[in-house]
């Protein structure tokens, strides 16, 4: 049985998004998605749904959108999501001079969907065969095999906030392996599978905060010895002190964080 895709697309031809969107959901039953070409949207997607196909349908982007989708730079060396540009031959050649990515499939304008449908069940093979029905973009993108004298520490976040989550991604990702969570819930399910030498963790939170969280991580045998930074604001600082001699993280960041304040305070921890 067929692996069923999902399917995420975007890019500033909104005509080719909606006609590819709808065609691979029509045609194909795939599962799909689609948002405009902001990278907030595109983060926020890629971290709740994650899709296993990406399809940019390009439109006049220039240098600073086509970097934008640099973010699946990781995902796609671990082999976790696969790219698909659609453009004309002068897109295709901006794209290629400003872009990271290693590995991308471009489709012609105007676009053969046969010729998608083609690499798409390929694609939906080799999943199946994997047996990767549960296969996570964060989980492949997090745990590469890691080679040489130095090991990235890996490193969890968890903030409800997604320009919030981004910001700190880019500032600890050329140090650490970086996972990010939107919620307490979200953390601790992911600990209950995965393992990490730090969390950074919001104060303030929806459903369950951080000293809740923090709370369930200490009663848990298997998390409870792992550092724990509160990420918080300034008006929350003397709530954070009571925390502090209650619960005992191993400190506190003022939000927003500079980035040599964030990785000095992790050095801090971890050494």
């Amino acid at each position: 049985m067929a692996f069923n895709l999902k399917v995420f697309v975007t890019g500033k031809n909104k005509r080719i998004v909606k006609d590819v969107s709808e065609h691979c959901f029509d045609d194909r039953n795939y599962i799909t998605i689609r948002c405009e070409p902001e990278k907030e949207f595109i983060f926020e997607v890629m971290h709740s749904e994650m899709p296993n196909v990406v399809i940019i349908c390009m439109g006049n982007e220039n240098e600073e959108d086509i970097t934008m989708y640099d973010m699946f730079y990781e995902a796609v060396k671990a082999g976790a999501v696969h790219i698909f540009v659609i453009a004309d031959e002068k897109d295709k050649k901006r794209f290629m001079q400003f872009s990271r990515l290693k590995k991308v499939y471009f489709l012609s304008r105007p676009v053969s969907l046969f010729t998608l449908y083609e690499k798409l069940i390929l694609i939906e093979n080799e999943l199946a065969d994997l047996k990767q029905d549960k296969a996570s973009f964060i989980e492949e993108y997090e745990n590469p095999d890691d080679e040489g004298p130095f090991v990235r520490k890996k490193i969890l976040v968890v903030d409800d906030d997604t320009q919030q989550l981004m910001q700190i991604k880019d500032y600890l990702e050329e140090f650490y392996y970086v996972t990010v969570v939107k919620s307490g819930q979200s953390a601790l399910k992911y600990l209950s599978k995965k393992e990490v030498d730090l969390i950074l963790l919001d104060y303030m939170m929806p459903d369950m905060d951080g000293p809740e969280t923090l709370d369930k991580l200490r009663e848990n045998e298997a998390t409870a010895d792992i550092p724990v930074i509160f990420l918080s604001g300034v008006k929350e600082k003397a709530t954070i002190i009571e925390t502090i001699t209650e619960l005992k993280p191993q400190g506190y960041v003022v939000k927003p964080a500079k980035k040599s304040e964030l990785v000095a305070k992790i050095i801090d921890v971890l050494g």
